[in-house]
């Protein structure tokens, strides 16, 4: 009889870590392709966290990390899986999660991280009005692709920082621009047999393709913010 090899996790929140949180994806997605059923994304900052360190020292930051991987675990849902993706940034998966859903599930998330009071180990000072902001897509309404819904979702959070931050915000369409001569005709008759073939729209292979680009010289797929 076989047995599940236990995932790293991370040491200090104990949550799945990036690597795993991208291979877990990968297979969500295409159990969700099979059974064509809904996938949500979540990208989670903490705001302002640059702040806390200042101000409670990376002892009380790690406090504040540890308390919002807990309510991660408490108040993402049944079935969802939350994961530190790096720093002050996590990620939650909402399996078979309709986008409406994972959405009232953040909103949620908000209040209650808003609402908690943390008491950090080290001083027992109290740490008050903490807030998170977050961007969600969700297959397939936002993308079929795993490279077109993390940018998605990734924009999303982005636009939840610069419009004031403690927000919620959904993928939107993107603005795109027509193929040009930078192709060959050859190439883009094997793009649209390609397309046909995964039965996805070839702005999305194209979208893969420059984010595969970009992350080969080093351009990180996840914008960070302070």
């Amino acid at each position: 009889m076989s047995t599940s090899v236990p995932q790293p996790v991370d040491d200090l929140t104990g949550l799945m870590m990036r690597k795993n949180f991208h291979e877990t994806l990968d297979a969500l997605l295409e159990k969700a392709r099979a059974s064509e059923t809904p996938v949500s994304v979540a990208f989670v900052d903490i705001d302002n966290f640059m702040r806390i360190n200042n101000d409670y020292g990376h002892s009380g930051g790690d406090d504040v990390l540890t308390t919002l991987a807990d309510l991660l675990r408490q108040h993402c849902g049944e079935g969802a899986i939350p994961v530190r993706y790096g720093g002050d940034e996590f990620a939650i998966i909402f399996p078979n999660t309709e986008r409406e859903q994972a959405f009232l599930l953040l909103e949620n998330l908000r209040r209650v991280v808003h609402d908690t009071k943390i008491k950090t180990r080290k001083d027992g000072a109290e740490i008050t009005g903490l807030h998170i902001s977050a961007g969600l897509a969700c297959f397939p309404v936002d993308g079929h692709l795993k490279s077109e819904l993390l940018r998605k979702a990734d924009q999303a959070l982005y636009r939840a920082k610069v419009t004031g931050r403690n927000k919620i915000r959904l993928a939107q369409d993107e603005k795109m621009i027509p193929k040009t001569s930078h192709f060959t005709q050859t190439q883009l008759e094997r793009l649209t047999k390609l397309a046909a073939e995964r039965q996805v729209g070839e702005a999305e292979l194209l979208r893969e393709a420059m984010d595969d680009l970009l992350m080969k010289y080093g351009v990180d797929e996840i914008e960070r913010w302070a």
